[in-house]
């Protein structure tokens, strides 16, 4: 399941996960906590959705067709980020993977300032894992990552805040060739790199890459292996990227449909 906003331009957002469940032979299950409008070149504004329609989607799905794995993406508010996650605290129908949405790529709010502290104190505690980007990092944080030191750094503050595992995404590390992500349990540092796609066109990444995390967790695999399959699987969606509108392109899963694709 994704708990997450629409994108009426399909390049993120629930869109892009639930392209990214479908490639990774999952059925993706939704609840939508917000409706965005937005295109290649940015976010217009967004709506959100009634707290009862948001909790009574993930009630209906986990009453009947049940859930192995979800992710959150744009929450919005204070408001429904505590009401997702008193209904996790109630259900605790399956691992959770926060994907922290701040803003978008842009810079265009996805979240109301006020709501920071609820991501903080009420779904970071309950997560398995918390998949937030530098910029996210800094905010939560108050580190400023520049150096694997800093990283380090970043992932036990962030491991702090109560999740199971952190990970420090290194994408918006453009210092570097490489994307290093680094992964923590509060003992052990798992370290994830990957060479640099050179492409502007990466609108979704977070997404996609958060929502291979829930495929391959849904598929059984442990949280390292998971994250590790997720950087693979992210890496091909940017090598795939596309032109789009007048902005940012999206990255594709839909190079899994290409015949002699053995990924």
């Amino acid at each position: 399941m994704t708990i997450a906003g629409t994108d009426s331009g399909g390049g993120a957002g629930i869109q892009a996960d639930s392209r990214t469940f479908a490639m990774l032979g999952v059925h993706g299950c939704v609840a939508v906590v917000a409706v965005t409008v937005q295109n290649s070149v940015g976010v217009r504004g967004f709506h959100e959705i009634p707290i009862d329609v948001v909790i009574g989607q993930i009630e209906a799905v986990v009453s009947d067709i049940g859930i192995q794995a979800a992710k959150t993406g744009m929450l919005a508010s204070s408001e429904i980020i505590t009401a997702v996650a008193d209904t996790w605290r109630r259900l605790q129908p399956a691992p959770l993977v926060v994907d922290p949405v701040c803003a978008s790529m842009h810079g265009d709010p996805l979240l109301h300032p006020t709501a920071l502290d609820a991501l903080r104190t009420e779904l970071f505690p309950i997560a398995t894992l918390v998949t937030p980007n530098l910029d996210e990092v800094r905010l939560f944080t108050g580190i400023e990552v520049v150096d694997p030191a800093s990283q380090r750094d970043a992932a036990r503050a962030l491991h702090a805040l109560g999740p199971q595992w952190a990970l420090v995404k290194g994408g918006h590390l453009r210092s570097s060739a490489h994307s290093p992500d680094l992964l923590f349990d509060g003992s052990e540092f798992y370290e994830f790199d990957a060479v640099r796609i050179d492409t502007s066109h990466d609108h979704g990444a977070g997404d996609s890459l958060a929502a291979a995390m829930v495929s391959a967790l849904a598929h059984g695999y442990s949280v390292p292996d998971a994250v590790a399959f997720a950087k693979r699987w992210v890496t091909e969606c940017l090598r795939a990227a596309y032109p789009l509108g007048h902005g940012h392109g999206p990255v594709s899963a839909l190079f899994r449909l290409s015949a002699d694709d053995t990924r």
